[in-house]
């Protein structure tokens, strides 16, 4: 009787065992269902997201494609129909070698290729002006006649006077159309100090701005130079950072104008160290990057060879183009000769070149100019 009852509880047991199993089972397999529909779901929803947002980037891409191109802050002068590329025009003599003037000894071979105006194994990393054009600029002050055409002539009349001139520059060059630019001396060197006891004076802030307009209004650049006087270069460049920070304004750096102190500008030959050229070129890249404006370009004035020292110390830089520019004045074979010494050979990047209508002789043409060795990227009138 014991073994019946012990056999039909083992029965029972195993019946309720094998029950158990197969509803675990069964919920498990429910919980599994459950799992796929609900991942099921989560998908069929990403993919609506997927598919509602999709349209969206679409028109956001083909908006950003239909974004026109930043405008250049200048205009460029366009060469005359019939201009003809100097590769075509010049004799093939021309073409190797440097001009008489320029060429040294047995060194008459060209460096670059004639018209180029980059230094031989320089590089311009930026988008700036010169990459592709010459600049072609009228220096001065608007209160002085004695130092520069700008003061010479009415605001009107200057600018058509500029325009033709760098016109004649895109008709002999046109694979490098010429942008006419406006020089305007912004701090003004003087033989008595200043309040602050600098000796410089500040062009008014209203003229200022009068050649921003005029310059914008005619597709031109303006550069801002500054002649120092006992004051530091990257101070003077704090001083008229307002106008920098505009798209088509740049800087010059009149180096025989900055003295020690005790010196006075003018009796002297003044000279400027190139880390503080640097210290601008720097500045200027900060400014460009921090404010997203056009690449900017800095210009170095050298008149003789000890107005300017540590000079490879001076190195363009992804935002800024930098420009040695040679100032002498007198006959014209000296300058081209003192172009090959001082820009020539030590420039790190471009070369720039001055022209005194009143004190060169002969004034050289635009084609002489556009003939030297690199060509010159910046030729200012005086």
């Amino acid at each position: 009787m014991k073994k019946l009852i012990l056999l039909s509880l083992a029965v029972l047991l195993a019946f309720f065992l094998v029950a158990c199993s197969a509803s675990s089972s069964e919920e498990s397999q429910d919980k599994e269902k459950e799992n796929a529909e609900s991942q099921d779901s989560t998908k069929d929803e990403d993919n609506k997201k997927e598919e509602a947002k999709a349209p969206e980037e679409e028109i956001e891409e083909e908006a950003e494609k239909e974004k026109p191109e930043p405008q250049e802050p200048y205009k460029p002068l366009e060469p005359a129909e019939g201009a003809q590329s100097i590769q075509d025009s010049w004799p093939e003599e021309n073409l190797t070698n440097m001009p008489e003037a320029q060429a040294y000894g047995d060194e008459t071979e060209r460096m670059v290729p004639a018209g180029e105006t980059l230094v031989k194994d320089g590089e311009d990393l930026t988008d700036g002006p010169l990459k592709n054009h010459r600049l072609v600029a009228y220096y001065g002050h608007p209160n002085s006649s004695n130092i520069g055409i700008l003061g010479e002539m009415e605001p009107d009349a200057f600018m058509e006077k500029l325009k033709e001139q760098t016109q004649a520059y895109s008709d002999a060059d046109p694979d490098r159309p010429a942008i006419p630019m406006i020089e305007l001396i912004t701090t003004v060197a003087q033989r008595s100090p200043a309040t602050d006891g600098k000796y410089y004076h500040m062009t008014p802030p209203k003229k200022i701005d009068e050649y921003a307009k005029l310059a914008e209004e005619h597709g031109a650049l303006l550069m801002l130079d500054v002649q120092l006087g006992t004051d530091s270069v990257l101070h003077q460049v704090q001083l008229i950072e307002k106008w920098l920070k505009l798209p088509h304004v740049h800087l010059a750096i009149d180096t025989e104008f900055s003295v020690q102190e005790g010196e006075i500008p003018g009796t002297v030959l003044g000279q400027v160290n190139g880390s503080e050229v640097q210290e601008a070129v720097d500045y200027l890249t900060d400014m460009v990057e921090e404010h997203d404006l056009p690449d900017k370009i800095v210009l170095v004035h050298q008149f003789m060879d000890e107005a300017l020292t540590n000079k490879e110390a001076i190195q363009p830089t992804e935002n800024v183009e930098v420009v040695l520019n040679f100032d002498g004045w007198g006959h014209s074979a000296a300058k081209i000769s003192n172009y090959q010494r001082f820009v020539r050979n030590e420039t790190s990047q471009y070369g720039g070149f001055k022209i005194f209508y009143k004190k060169d002789e002969p004034i050289l043409t635009p084609e002489e100019v556009i003939a030297l060795d690199p060509s010159p990227a910046v030729v200012n009138y005086q």
